[in-house]
Order: C-alpha cells, then sequence, then structure tokens
C-alpha cells in the first residue's frame, strides 16, 4: 500500500510522455485525437502541445478535460518539422511522441508502448512505432525499409513486406504516432527543418540508426489512423513538397552521383510519366495540379540545391 502523499503514478516514475501534434485545419479530427489522448492516457501524458499552423477552421479553439494542454498557435504555416520542433522545445518528459490529428490512440495503446520501451530488450531502441488501423479495423502497412536511390519515388517501394501483425525492428515507422526518446531527439537536433513536409519522418529515423539506435515496430499497441489527413486539401501543393523533400534528401543520404541521379529522374523523367497517367484518366483536374506543382518545382530549384548543399557532409 503506498504511503500517505505518495504518487505511485507511472509518471511519477519517469514513465512519462510529452505529446507533441501539429494543427493545419483539421476540424473535428483533432477533438477526436486529443479527446483519445484524455480517454486512454493511463496517467501517462505529462503534457500536450499543440502547434496550430495558421488554421482558418477554427479546430484549435477548445480545451479537453482531463488534458494538460497547451496551444501554441504560429500564425503561419511553419511545416511540419519546424513545428514539431517548436512544440518540443520544452518537453521534460522521457519520451516524446508525435502524433498526427488525425490519429487517436485506443485503449492500452500509451502504457503497452512505453512499457515496451522501459524493458531490457528495448536499451537501444530510440523510436517506436505502433499498429496502426483504418475505419474499418484494416492494418496499415506502413514501415518502411531505409530509403535508396531507387525506391525514394513512392512509399510503396520502400514499403516493409510484411503482415503488421507481429512485432520486429523496422528501418522506420511513419511520423502518425512516432515514440522516440527525448534526449536522444535533442541530441540529433530535432526535425531538420529544410523538409517542410515529407521525409522529415524518413530523415531523423536515418540519423537514429546512423548514432547508434534501433527503430521498432510494436503490433501489440494499437492506434486509429485516417490517413492522408489534412494534405487533401492541397494536392498540388502535397506534389510540390513531396519532390522538394525527396531532392534535399537525396542530397543529404545519397552519394553526390545518386543524387544527381534522382533529381534528374524527378525533374525530366517523372513529368511525363504524371502527365500521361492523367490524360489516360481523363483527369484535367490532375493535368494542372501536375503542371502546378512542377512549375513550382522548377522555379525554387537554385533555392531548394542551395539549400541541399547545406546538408552534405
Amino acid at each position: 500500500m503506498a504511503a500517505a502523499g505518495q504518487d505511485n503514478s507511472p509518471a511519477a516514475h519517469g514513465q512519462a510522455v510529452d505529446v507533441v501534434i501539429v494543427n493545419w485545419n483539421a476540424g473535428d479530427q483533432l477533438a477526436t485525437c486529443l479527446q483519445s489522448l484524455a480517454r486512454f492516457g493511463d496517467g501517462l501524458i505529462r503534457s500536450v502541445v499543440v502547434v496550430d499552423n495558421g488554421s482558418t477552421d477554427g479546430s484549435a479553439d477548445f480545451e479537453v478535460p482531463g488534458l494538460s494542454l497547451r496551444i501554441i498557435r504560429a500564425g503561419e504555416n511553419l511545416g511540419f518539422g519546424r513545428a514539431c520542433n517548436l512544440g518540443a522545445a520544452d518537453a521534460a518528459a522521457p519520451l516524446l511522441l508525435f502524433l498526427n490529428p488525425d490519429a487517436a490512440v485506443l485503449p492500452d495503446a500509451l502504457s503497452r508502448a512505453v512499457a515496451f520501451m522501459a524493458t531490457p530488450e528495448a536499451d537501444d531502441i530510440g523510436v517506436l512505432g505502433i499498429q496502426l488501423i483504418d475505419e474499418d479495423g484494416d492494418v496499415h502497412h506502413h514501415s518502411t525499409d531505409r530509403a535508396s536511390p531507387r525506391t525514394m519515388f513512392t512509399h510503396a517501394q520502400r514499403a516493409v513486406r510484411f503482415d503488421h501483425l507481429h512485432s520486429r525492428e523496422v528501418d522506420h515507422v511513419i511520423g502518425a504516432f512516432y515514440l522516440i526518446r527525448t534526449e536522444l531527439f535533442r541530441s540529433l537536433g530535432g526535425f531538420d527543418e529544410r523538409f517542410f513536409v515529407y521525409l522529415e519522418d524518413v530523415d531523423l529515423s536515418a540519423r537514429v540508426q546512423d548514432a547508434g539506435w534501433r527503430v521498432h515496430y510494436l503490433a501489440e499497441a494499437r492506434a486509429f489512423h485516417r490517413g492522408g489527413g489534412t494534405s487533401d486539401q492541397v494536392k498540388a501543393k502535397r506534389l510540390f513538397y513531396a519532390l522538394r523533400s525527396r531532392v534535399l534528401y537525396g542530397f543529404k543520404h545519397f552519394s553526390f552521383a545518386s543524387a544527381v541521379a534522382v533529381t534528374a529522374a524527378t525533374l525530366l523523367a517523372e513529368p511525363g510519366l504524371r502527365l500521361g497517367r492523367a490524360v489516360m484518366r481523363r483527369s484535367m483536374r490532375e493535368v494542372h495540379e501536375t503542371l502546378g506543382a512542377y512549375g513550382r518545382l522548377y522555379r525554387d530549384l537554385p533555392a531548394i540545391l542551395r539549400a541541399a548543399r547545406r546538408g552534405r557532409p
């Protein structure tokens, strides 16, 4: 029996989690996400920080009973990595969870994830992802192998070919539920803010491994994830940022020759393939989105390459 005044909660024994959520017009999805944390936090959550990237839908204008919630209003879209770093600046718990607003934790998800990270077998695990399911209960196959010049072009190329029903070591788990040791996150400098959105989590996982830590997928803990999220609202911009991040990642992690090859394929071969596919589908909207994304990519290429050079060893 606990002594009077003694706190035997998990958080009191060094198992607390700080949660960071980046919001951009997530609507009711954010409310559902936060309510899931309040309901299934299992006494583990020290704080929840929502970084609002200039939302205009009022999605960040509320409070959730039972949560130590702080909302940082950026006033503009800072991008995902920069917003995550801002939200994590005051993290004091041993573990830091980056959670998408279109995700929601399910019962025992946090307690199982945190308990696993406290086991001896997890001593050298720096990042943990868990099983993600959709509205139909189907399991997302979201873990990926480390990106290479041959697999940079789609998530499907990097996907790990297993059923995601069993736990195992992987190279990367997507940022929808990304649990990382806080001191490790800080020692690596957080997310690389040159990645406005896309591949910033892939880059961080690669750096985690390069620093001698492992990335693990835990099937015994589950969360809901809608997928797509608010990026569905701006498909042309989404494509532009995905292409931009690909170029940045290539010059940061590949040899110079391989990075040039990836960039050349992105700039010269892929546009024709995408436009051809759009024409075959008779989708003028997709044609306009593709032209808009690549037009911006070509215009911004000098600045992108300057940013990429800053990341080379």
